[in-house]
């Protein structure tokens, strides 16, 4: 009977507290997406991890982030092998009809990681909202090229832009 109590005196603190019912401070998911915003983080991220089959059962992950200012795509692909943390490579950026940004410079986070900065802006967010699909492209590089699945992007973007207009 005492755990019951306390059980539904910390679930009616959390509730006057916000802490559940506030979906710029949790976690929501839109089909396979994690939208969030982390302690750590000025801004909240959309992810989407998964495993390609058809690729050698390496695993991808996509975070994408916005301010006012700026559109962040952070890409980790297991197929990759980067020798130089902070190299600049530059790719053609493109959805499967559509494309985002000729010769983008990407920045090596680590051996499996990249990151793009994109000027923000409304027409690179609907061409990303209409996509199911990714590509990056390196100039003179086609074995680190890649294409990224991004279904539901538009509902993903969308969450991302509530959860960074309502953020604490």
């Amino acid at each position: 009977m005492k755990r019951i109590l306390l059980a539904t005196l910390l679930f009616a603190g959390f509730l006057s507290a916000g802490l559940l019912s506030s979906p710029a401070s949790a976690q929501t998911k839109v089909g396979d997406w994690t939208i969030e915003k982390r302690s750590q983080d000025d801004h909240c991220n959309a992810s989407r991890d998964y495993t390609d089959k058809d690729d050698d059962g390496n695993a991808y992950i996509i975070v994408l982030s916005h301010s006012k200012e700026n559109l962040v795509i952070a890409i980790v692909y297991e197929g990759w092998e980067w020798d130089k943390v902070g190299q600049v490579l530059t790719a053609d950026v493109g959805t499967n009809d559509k494309d985002v940004a000729k010769k983008a410079k990407w920045e090596v986070v680590d051996k499996t990681a990249i990151r793009g900065i994109f000027e923000y802006n409304e027409k690179i967010m609907g061409v990303l909202s209409k996509a199911n699909m990714l590509s990056i492209d390196f100039a003179d590089d086609d074995d680190n090229s890649i294409e990224i699945k991004i279904p539901r992007a538009g509902e993903a973007l969308a969450a991302l832009k509530f959860c960074e207009e309502n953020k604490k």
